[in-house]
């Protein structure tokens, strides 16, 4: 049943009289017609102010002193489906996911506020990225058949297949940790490495960092693909979970951005805001040696 089906006002106006004004109603007169076009009509404080010629706010006082409650802005009739809206948020939803545009580039490109275009993508349940240039689903990586031929097939170190690939020997050493290509810890053979599903399984099963992760209630995430699919937001990494994995579990900041996917450099900085100075560079963390060395 319509508002306008049942109307409980008494007898006073329920329109502006022809040929007046309502501001020369008495004032009861003229809050039972705001009451009536508010209530029974469903108008909106705008629309009754615009039939009656007074101004919204005083609308709003005129309802509040007849006791109706006033909804928050926003909260007006039900609106219709907006098709043409929906539209837009399909394709500002297609330009994020798929073409990987930015919110600042959609907003250019659409007219709609970036601020505007978070919000809606998030409404449709879309997953943001973080801020910046440097998301870690963008970072720089190098072709796998390119990695393959290099450093798998010809033998070459990280960083001289780096320099013919244009770019550096981390690059290559995250490429084919992420393609669980066998990376070399020493000796001339790349079989010789762990790929990172192996060395991924020995960082859950360490005893010593099993038992860090549990106490600071990091759960583990089962290896396979890139490390920014295993963790689409990285897990919060405290300073003091920072120290304990690196000095008394001994892992390198690599092996804690396997666990956490916490950027390696991001490790490194909670160190040095802990005082703690990084082992030099070369040679095996102690959790390798633990874990190559047989019992």
């Amino acid at each position: 049943m319509r508002p306008d089906d049942v109307c409980a006002c008494p007898t006073a106006p329920t329109e502006v009289p022809e040929g007046q004004s309502a501001t020369g109603l008495p004032d009861a007169d003229l809050r039972q017609l705001i009451t009536h076009l508010y209530v029974c009509r469903g108008q909106s404080t705008y629309r009754i102010g615009e039939l009656t010629g007074i101004g919204r706010q005083r609308v709003g006082r005129m309802l509040s002193r007849a006791g109706v409650p006033v909804k928050p802005r926003g909260e007006g009739r039900p609106r219709s489906r907006d098709d043409q809206r929906v539209t837009l948020d399909q394709l500002m939803t297609r330009l994020y996911v798929e073409a990987r545009l930015s919110s600042v580039q959609i907003s250019a490109l659409t007219g709609v506020p970036h601020r505007t275009v978070r919000a809606r993508l998030r409404a449709a349940g879309v997953r943001m990225r973080t801020r910046g240039g440097l998301n870690r689903e963008d970072r720089t990586a190098v072709p796998v058949d390119a990695l393959m031929r290099l450093y798998v097939g010809a033998g070459l170190s990280a960083a001289d297949a780096g320099r013919l690939l244009g770019v550096s020997r981390q690059v290559v050493l995250r490429t084919a940790h992420d393609e669980g290509v066998p990376v070399r810890i020493g000796g001339p053979q790349p079989s010789h490495g762990p790929t990172e599903i192996e060395l991924v399984k020995a960082l859950y099963d360490d005893p010593l960092v099993r038992s860090a992760l549990a106490r600071h209630g990091v759960a583990s995430r089962p290896a396979g693909g890139p490390i920014w699919r295993r963790f689409p937001v990285p897990l919060p990494v405290s300073s003091e979970l920072a120290a304990e994995l690196y000095v008394e579990c001994g892992l390198a900041v690599r092996h804690i951005e396997l666990v956490t996917g916490q950027a390696a450099q991001t490790v490194l900085r909670k160190l040095h805001a802990n005082g703690i100075t990084p082992r030099p560079p070369g040679g095996r963390s102690p959790f390798m040696r633990r874990w190559r060395t047989p019992m």
